[in-house]
């Protein structure tokens, strides 16, 4: 489990401040933080509490790989854990589901989640592990393999689709409204483009190939696995990539617990974290990975391994183990007056 501390004074006028700032958590979060692995009540490092089972709630995707991999290779079950994957539509079912106790852990955006967090500060949430962090071409703005647009500076005065959003709220021309909008904005800026020069249209994230073909957008703004199935179905081409720059390594996702939950089940979520922690360590193992998006993502043996391949990307990217995750995440969002629980 994460700790959660104060935002450092010294970041605040930073570009990473802003890219806090645009995902709508600024100075108000409250996240109570909790020190780990180890400090509950498990009978030996890595074992969970004999018994002890987790539900944990999932939008299927690249996300929670790690997740899907400890559970397919019986990482949790060897670690004294049953652990039972639900899938969910949204994170706002995820939250949904955390606070009515139908899940007790959840996988998803760090931004969502750190939002409905803003939203309601009396059900304080902890962060338990960091998941999927930002990689090269893992975030991209993609157009037609006809289009005339060939650099960011071209996407001045064009229409980008984007995922619609989950849970911050969208307005015309107001902030941007997921982790995916900010960080491209805070890279178009850095071009040089104001991100309000461009317009963001939000649809359903399984409309974007299809918008971006009957030209009712001019590029779109997706992630694995729509990137490589960009790549086919239209021989879409990469004109900017959202996770460079200032955005490099930003953490995307996490696993967040309600923390009364968190602080009865010490033990049982040492375990889960250092069994993810052993799906992470097998990054250099295509085949597990790719068995584990077909099977819990629900993707196509050709989507999971090709979405890896393209461009040069390898399954690290998705089960790497963050260096520092405390203090990233600490630096990347604005996360104050946190309590240890």
């Amino acid at each position: 489990m994460v700790p959660a501390g104060r935002w450092p004074e010294q970041w605040r006028g930073t570009p990473r401040a802003r890219i806090a700032a645009g995902c709508a958590v600024a100075a108000a979060v409250l996240l109570a933080g909790c020190q780990a692995p180890g400090t509950g009540a498990a009978p030996a490092p890595g074992q969970a509490p004999a018994g002890s089972s987790i539900t944990v709630a999932s939008v299927p995707g690249v996300g929670g790989a790690p997740l899907y991999v400890a559970q397919q290779q019986g990482y949790f079950r060897q670690a004294g854990l049953t652990v039972h994957i639900r899938s969910f539509p949204s994170a706002a079912a995820e939250v949904a589901a955390l606070h009515s106790g139908a899940a007790n852990v959840a996988v998803g955006d760090y931004a969502d989640f750190f939002y409905a967090q803003v939203q309601d500060a009396a059900a304080p949430m902890v962060v338990l592990a960091d998941g999927y962090d930002a990689g090269p071409n893992v975030m991209d703005v993609l157009v037609r393999s006809d289009s005339t647009i060939t650099s960011p500076q071209d996407l001045l005065g064009k229409t980008i689709g984007t995922a619609a959003p989950q849970l911050m709220p969208n307005s015309p021309g107001g902030p941007p409204y997921s982790l995916e909008t900010v960080a491209a904005s805070s890279v178009l800026e850095n071009d040089g483009i104001q991100p309000n020069s461009v317009t963001w249209k939000p649809m359903p994230a399984n409309n974007l190939i299809g918008a971006l073909r009957s030209h009712l957008v001019d590029a779109i703004l997706v992630t694995e696995p729509q990137i490589f199935q960009a790549e086919v179905q239209l021989g879409a081409r990469s004109v900017l990539d959202a996770c460079s720059g200032e955005t490099v390594n930003l953490p995307l996702d996490g696993y967040f617990a309600q923390a009364s939950y968190a602080k009865q089940h010490q033990g049982a979520l040492a375990a889960f974290h250092a069994a993810l922690l052993r799906a992470q360590a097998s990054a250099n193992q295509p085949a597990p990975l790719n068995a584990a998006l077909a099977h819990y993502a629900g993707m196509s043996r050709q989507t999971a391994e090709g979405g890896q391949l393209a461009a040069g990307r390898g399954p690290d990217v998705v089960l790497r183990r963050p260096a520092a995750p405390t203090r990233r995440i600490e630096h990347d969002f604005p996360v104050t007056g946190a309590t240890p629980v």
